[in-house]
């Protein structure tokens, strides 16, 4: 496996679930728990990617897609990204992102297969609306901007951060 695929399998075991969808409150693994795995098959090949895969993994993404989309967007030098962070949005409304940079004001979603359904489109309007009535920019990603290496996502979310004030160093 790639360190891109391993931190996807890390991010999964990391996640904290949504019990209400999952049944289950507590994550596969914790950091710790990984750590203390690789501390205990020192020597073992494919040990040296796997620990740069646990490095790179973080808590919070609930894809593997939106996992990619982060490294992705880190590997081509843009800053790193909250993971689903609650962000209240002002008259009551609280929105989740799948990544945001909150001091530029710019939430990425990674629309997957399931957005393409008519109740679900209804929904993803409303909450660009309310993005944008707090001030937000909503950059929504999709399968095709995933391709050739996730250079359209990154394209995409670097254009947004830009015009939000954000330079590379």
């Amino acid at each position: 496996m790639s360190i891109e695929e391993l931190t996807v399998v890390a991010d999964h075991l990391l996640r904290i679930p949504r019990p209400d969808f999952e049944g289950r409150s507590e994550p596969h693994a914790t950091r710790e728990d990984l750590e203390e795995m690789l501390d205990r098959h020192k020597g073992t090949p494919g040990i040296r990617k796997a620990r740069v895969a646990v490095d790179r993994s973080r808590v919070g993404a609930d894809s593997a897609q939106e996992t990619r989309l982060r490294l992705a967007l880190e590997d081509a030098g843009l800053p790193e990204p909250l993971l689903n962070t609650v962000r209240e949005l002002g008259s009551g409304v609280v929105r989740q992102p799948d990544l945001s940079y909150p001091e530029q004001k710019v939430a990425v979603e990674y629309d997957g297969e399931g957005h393409s359904e008519a109740a679900q489109i209804v929904r993803d309007i409303a909450r660009e609306e309310d993005f944008a009535r707090a001030g937000w920019l909503l950059v929504r990603i999709s399968k095709r901007h995933m391709e050739n290496e996730a250079r359209p996502a990154v394209a995409k979310v670097r254009s947004a951060l830009r015009n939000r004030g954000w330079s590379p160093n």
